[in-house]
């Protein structure tokens, strides 16, 4: 099948209007006062409508666990 009329630009531009992309809706923390995403718990203190829903410090301790027995590793296989 052919195209039987070309679009402009014009028309064309009209259909992409509603494409543009909105930035982020962003809300203060309760308790730190850090932005958020809405509906997400805050990265900084763990907390969700005020009340803690992770425990931030222990999965930094976590993260700084693996990455201390990662570099143990690496070091020994040199």
């Amino acid at each position: 099948m052919s195209v039987r009329m070309r679009h402009t630009r014009a028309h064309t531009g009209n259909r992409r209007s509603h494409h543009a992309l909105t930035t982020a809706r962003l809300s203060k923390c309760t308790k730190c006062g850090e932005l958020h995403l809405r509906h997400r718990a805050c990265l900084s203190c763990g907390s969700y409508r005020g009340k803690e829903v992770v425990d931030v410090v222990a999965k930094a301790e976590k993260k700084n666990k693996k990455s201390q027995a990662r570099a143990k590793v690496a070091g020994g296989v040199k």
